[in-house]
């Protein structure tokens, strides 16, 4: 076995199929001092963006607002899959109950529509909320399932 540094990337069509399973995200912005904060979020991928419901004062919001460079890292439950997004993001105040219902709709699972506009219609009544937009400029993806390397361990260590 030898170490190569990077397991293999996914397909574009891979790609697009992991953002469109809404899974859990991180994204990470540029703070005042020059340290980096990361926020887990929930978001929709929608249009080539990646969309975030967004608190308007939030740290992430605040430092999007000076800095708009930001990285978005989408992988799978057990990080064996995933893509690391390098973007731009930009706020919007307009129409956030539509699209903050979208974002919404993507984790509610089967419920019905009506229940999730009036969930997100009252979210965003008690909280003042932006929709952040992230317009990937670049994007690494890693699939551990086709790296030799991971695929020896297992079958090694994991499987009997």
């Amino acid at each position: 076995m030898s170490y190569t540094g990077q397991a293999p990337p996914l397909t574009s069509e891979e790609i697009e199929s992991l953002l469109k399973e809404n899974n859990m995200a991180r994204i990470c912005t540029h703070n005042k001092d020059g340290t980096i904060h990361a926020a887990p979020v929930s978001y929709k991928y929608m249009n080539g963006q990646i969309v975030i419901i967004s608190h308007a004062s939030t740290r992430k919001t605040r430092n999007i607002k000076r800095n708009d460079d930001v990285t978005v890292l989408i992988d799978t439950q057990h990080i064996i899959k995933g893509v690391l997004i390098y973007g731009k993001a930009e706020i919007d105040s307009d129409n956030v109950y539509e699209q903050a219902v979208s974002v919404i709709e993507a984790y509610a699972g089967d419920m019905p529509k009506d229940r999730v506009q009036r969930f997100t219609r009252a979210f965003i009544d008690a909280i003042k909320c932006v929709i952040v937009k992230v317009t990937p400029k670049r994007i690494i993806s890693f699939d551990h399932t086709k790296w030799d390397v991971y695929n020896n361990l297992v079958k090694t260590y994991l499987q009997e």
